[in-house]
C-alpha cells in the first residue's frame, strides 16, 4: 500500500484531497501519515473530513481513522459509483474543494453524475464559486467532459448553508491541455456580493474597482443576496482574454474598509495583466492534476508556489508522469509541462 508523508512541502489539506482523488481515479489504495502535523490544529479537521467522507461514497471505500484530529488515514477505495450524489458539508467548509477532490474520477466514469454540495460557497481559503465557473471547469471542458454548475445559494463564513448544484458528463479519456498565452484581452469587468451587509459597502468597492481598473460602472454588478445564511461580502474581478479567464477574489472582513477589499483584489488582477502568463499562481495548482490524468499538458504560468510545489510531488508518487517547471525567462513567467514517462 502506498504511504503518503501528510508533512511533506507546504504541508497542508491538498496532499489528502490530491490523494484522495488519484486514489478514486487510479484504484489504488494509500495510507497518508503526519496529516497537517504541523499546523497549529493537526490532523484532520471537519472540512477535510467532508473531502474523506465525499470520496468514499463515490467509491463505497473502506476508511480507516476517519475522525477529528487524526493524523493517520488509511482509504482503500471501491468501483466509482455515478448518479445522484448528495454531500453536506456542514458550517462553512469548502463545497470547492469538496468537489475537486471527487471531480477528477467522475471525468471518465461509466456514466454521468449529479452532485449537490451543501456548505460554504465563498471560502478565503478556498476558491470561490466564481472561480471554479469562469475559469476552472471551462478548462476542464476543452479537455473532454461537459460540466454544468449553479450556484443555488450562497454560504459565506462561518455561517455556511450555500448550495451548489453540479451535472457532469465524462468523456472516455480527457485530452492533454496546453495554454501557451492567453491570447487578445477581451474585457476587465467585476462583481460584488453582498449579504446581510449595508448598500454603501458594495457602493463604496464598486467605485474603487471603477478607478483601479479604468473600466466603466456597466462592468461592476452589485448583488444583493437575500437567501444567505449569514452575512458576507466578495469582491471578484474577471479577466477575460482569447484563451483563458482568469478570476480574482477578495473577502470583506470586520475592521477592513470596503475600499482595501476593492484594492485587493483589483491589485491582483492588475499584477496578472501586467505579464502575459495566461495562468495564475492558484490556477496552476489546480490544473496539475487534470493534466496528470490525461497523460501530458502544459502551461505557462508565473513562479510555482509550496503548494504547486507539493502537489506535484504528491501526483508523482501516484502516477509515472514527468512534471517540469522551468523558469522561461528572467521577466518571472515558468513553464509546466506534464508528459507520462515511457513504459
Amino acid at each position: 500500500m502506498l504511504t503518503i508523508d501528510g508533512s511533506m512541502g507546504e504541508g497542508g489539506g491538498q496532499i489528502l484531497r490530491s490523494a484522495l482523488a488519484l486514489a478514486l481515479c487510479l484504484q489504488r489504495p494509500f495510507r497518508i501519515v503526519a496529516i497537517r502535523a504541523r499546523r497549529p490544529r493537526p490532523g484532520l479537521r471537519p472540512q477535510h473530513l467532508a473531502a474523506v467522507r465525499a470520496a468514499a461514497a463515490v467509491s463505497g471505500a473502506r476508511v480507516e481513522g476517519a475522525t477529528i484530529g487524526a493524523e493517520t488515514l488509511t482509504f482503500v477505495p471501491g468501483d466509482v459509483e455515478t448518479g445522484a450524489h448528495r454531500f453536506a458539508i456542514g458550517t462553512a467548509g469548502s463545497t470547492s474543494l469538496v468537489l475537486q477532490t471527487v471531480l477528477p474520477a467522475l471525468l471518465t466514469a461509466s456514466g454521468s453524475s449529479d452532485l449537490r454540495l451543501e456548505g460554504g460557497t465563498h471560502n478565503p481559503r478556498a476558491p470561490t464559486f466564481e472561480c471554479l465557473a469562469k475559469a476552472y471547469l471551462p478548462l476542464i471542458a476543452r479537455m473532454g467532459p461537459r460540466i454544468a454548475i449553479e450556484l443555488e445559494r450562497a454560504g459565506f463564513e462561518p455561517a455556511g448553508g450555500g448550495l451548489v448544484h453540479a451535472r457532469i458528463e465524462p468523456a472516455s479519456r480527457l485530452a492533454p491541455l496546453h495554454l501557451e498565452t492567453r491570447g487578445a484581452l477581451r474585457s476587465v469587468a467585476a462583481e460584488v456580493l453582498l449579504s446581510k451587509l449595508p448598500a454603501h459597502i458594495g457602493e463604496r468597492e464598486a467605485s474603487v474597482l471603477a478607478n483601479e481598473l479604468d473600466i466603466g460602472v456597466e462592468s461592476i454588478r452589485v448583488r444583493t443576496l437575500n437567501d444567505s445564511p449569514g452575512p458576507g461580502n466578495v469582491v471578484s474581478v474577471f479577466a477575460e482574454s482569447e484563451h483563458i479567464t482568469e478570476v480574482f477574489a477578495e473577502f470583506g472582513r470586520r475592521g477592513v474598509p470596503a475600499e482595501r477589499v476593492a484594492q485587493r483584489a483589483a491589485l491582483a488582477a492588475k499584477q496578472y495583466l501586467a505579464t502575459d502568463a495566461p495562468v495564475g499562481v492558484h490556477l496552476a495548482d489546480q490544473l496539475l492534476l487534470p493534466l496528470a490524468l490525461a497523460g501530458g499538458g502544459s502551461f505557462v504560468t508565473l513562479p510555482p508556489s509550496a503548494h504547486t510545489r507539493t502537489n506535484i510531488d504528491v501526483i508523482q508518487a501516484f502516477l509515472a508522469v514527468d512534471i517540469r517547471c522551468v523558469a522561461i525567462d528572467d521577466t518571472g513567467k515558468w513553464r509546466i509541462e506534464l508528459a507520462r514517462r515511457p513504459t
